[in-house]
């Protein structure tokens, strides 16, 4: 038996809680996919505080009919999908997906939407290719920590070089 217009609602609104908390959908084909292997894609995604969501094509156009952020989805609807939702960490959430297709082979990527826009797959693997939020952080650590290094040194070499000036004066008056 299918399901009632309520629950088909309730679903609908589950949706558009979860896009609305999302910055970045990804629509990928699954089928072929077993419970296990969904299961263990969403413990990949779950690392990076992403969601995977399987519902039907129609669930989700209606989800999104209404935001013009997220209209672009529409695009990729077209047989089996399952939606990737990453709420902070896009490129860990790629990168998970990635690992997840090398390992089973069995899933394609169809594009996304970010900010509005609709990703294609070369568009979507350069997101995934860019640093995480915690590389970043460390090049800018480690970038901060040597120019101040530098201006620690450049500082104490002010008075180190007055030093040595007078104590070479000295010397030559005393010889």
């Amino acid at each position: 038996m299918g399901r009632t217009l309520e629950n088909k609602k309730q679903i609908v609104a589950e949706l558009k809680d979860r896009l609305s908390q999302a910055q970045m959908a990804l629509v990928i084909d699954y089928q072929g996919l077993t419970d296990a292997e969904l299961k263990d894609l969403r413990q990949r995604l779950r690392k990076c505080n992403a969601s995977c969501k399987v519902t039907k094509n129609t669930l989700m156009e209606l989800a999104v009919k209404d935001s013009d952020h997220w209209q672009p989805l529409t695009q990729f609807l077209q047989g089996p999908s399952a939606f990737l939702l990453a709420t902070d960490d896009l490129g860990g959430t790629i990168k998970a997906y990635q690992e997840f297709q090398k390992a089973t082979k069995k899933t394609a990527l169809r594009g996304g939407v970010l900010e509005g826009r609709a990703l294609d797959e070369a568009q979507v693997k350069a997101i995934g290719d860019l640093p995480s939020k915690e590389q970043l952080m460390a090049q800018i650590a480690g970038a901060l920590n040597a120019v101040t290094a530098k201006i620690a040194i450049g500082i104490k070499e002010v008075p180190a070089s007055l030093a040595r000036a007078t104590q070479a004066i000295a010397d030559k008056e005393a010889a």
